[in-house]
């Protein structure tokens, strides 16, 4: 299992304290500093959703212009700019067998999925 985000993120921190506590082991992959390929974000945004994927709560999402915002208006757009800004990923991905299979943090869902 490849738990995908940034240390220093709360709902990863969540989650990967979810994992521990249920003695689940994974691989950290840290965007910071290994990056993620095009390749991986279509990936995700086949499985989830670019509108997913793209977290638009976040900080790196909101310090762009309204009309910044707007010009990203899909999958390709947002690969793009996903790639260039790591920051703006919804986390954590996780992936089991190589396939993705969460993204965010909801304890239900890890109970279902992950058991």
């Amino acid at each position: 299992m490849t738990v995908y985000g940034i240390p220093n993120c709360n709902t990863v921190k969540k989650a990967l304290d979810w994992l521990k506590t249920h003695q689940v082991e994974y691989e950290f992959h840290d965007f910071k500093k290994k990056g993620i390929t095009a390749e991986k974000l279509n990936e995700w945004c086949n499985i989830f959703g670019w509108e997913t994927v793209l977290n638009r709560k976040g900080l790196t999402w909101k310090k762009l212009t309204k009309e910044e915002q707007a010009k990203i208006d899909n999958q390709d757009l947002a690969v793009a700019y996903l790639k260039e800004n790591t920051s703006a990923i919804k986390r954590p991905v996780i992936e089991q067998n190589s396939k993705a299979v969460l993204i965010g943090f909801d304890e239900d869902n890890y109970l279902k999925t992950l058991g």
